[in-house]
């Protein structure tokens, strides 16, 4: 429980709803914030959130709002001066249909957690774009959207559901990744080139260093999906990239060969990055640096650029 007011944006986030439906329990239930100081907007306390933990619960049960908001009016002050009180708490007054783990992720990650198992893309939007305009796009990715993707892995993988949940959040991810790198088009050659290996079809963590590439200011080329091969070489030839990302994330698509067919071409890459868990670092052919996260890779992007303006102005 927190016990500092907070925004109707941070509550939202906390929960894993839209704002917009923070508004509308208000509206109409009266679940709004308490907390009011002239010449600002109301708050929510910790008794506020409780009670919207409790509508947020019931109404993902299938209670419909006007029974759920009847239930959280009824819960007392969680505060130390109401604790004497006893809590009703109705029989469905638990989170349905499992929950996705993410470790040791913030309120945010738990929030967008919650908004993924009721596939409530409004909220899963909201919160991913707040993320990316707040703390920028490696923060987001590391602390956020990668403690949830894996999570939405693990229960995959435990349960063999969850397929819709990973489409639509991806979808997400995919959709606010995108528009953060439009917003922020850098100008200049494209100096990076971003690929997947072959028969590689996990594109999310690629979309995520264009973005975090754009936001600092260097300009790539973005290839996509499962690309062979020799369509990387013939890439790398026609543009003369000054590195060269390839992403693998299994070992089935993370081949050496492709590494080394991309040092043998003739317009060979100054740097030549194989990111991803698919890679073993005992396998990479030399040359080839493998980054141990988003950021590192960033920063190799970054080094790269620096060097290459500053032999010029030599």
């Amino acid at each position: 429980m927190v016990d500092e007011a907070l925004s109707a944006g941070a509550v939202a986030r906390r929960l894993g709803v839209a704002v917009t439906t923070l508004r509308t329990w208000h509206q109409r239930y009266g679940l709004g914030p308490s907390e009011h100081i002239p010449g600002h907007h109301r708050r929510y306390t910790a008794t506020d959130l409780a009670r919207l933990e409790i509508m947020r619960r019931l109404t993902a049960e299938g209670v419909s709002p006007a029974e759920a908001a009847r239930w959280a009016r009824q819960a007392p002050d969680p505060t130390p001066a109401g604790t004497a009180g006893t809590v009703r708490v109705h029989p469905s007054a638990r989170d349905g249909g499992g929950t996705i783990p993410v470790g040791r992720a913030g309120p945010a990650a738990r929030g967008l957690a919650r908004a993924a198992m009721r596939l409530d893309a409004a909220a899963i939007s909201e919160t991913i774009a707040h993320a990316l305009a707040t703390v920028g796009v490696v923060a987001t990715w590391e602390g956020l959207l990668r403690p949830v993707l894996a999570g939405i892995g693990e229960r995959h993988a435990a349960t063999t559901g969850l397929i819709e949940v990973e489409h639509l959040v991806s979808r997400c991810v995919s959709e606010a990744l995108a528009a953060a790198s439009r917003a922020k088009v850098p100008t200049g050659p494209a100096r990076i080139l971003l690929s997947c290996a072959d028969e590689e079809q996990h594109t999310l963590p690629l979309e995520a260093l264009a973005a975090a590439l754009a936001e600092a200011g260097i300009s790539y080329r973005m290839l996509g999906a499962r690309v062979p091969v020799a369509a990387l070489v013939e890439a790398v030839n026609r543009t003369g990239p000054a590195a060269v990302v390839l992403w693998s994330h299994t070992r089935a698509t993370a081949d050496p060969a492709q590494l080394s067919a991309l040092l043998a071409a003739p317009r060979r890459p100054l740097l030549a990055l194989a990111a991803g868990p698919g890679w073993r670092a005992d396998t990479l052919p030399a040359g080839v640096v493998r980054p141990v996260d988003l950021a590192e890779a960033v920063s190799l992007a970054v080094a790269v650029r620096d060097s290459l303006d500053q032999s010029r102005r030599d």
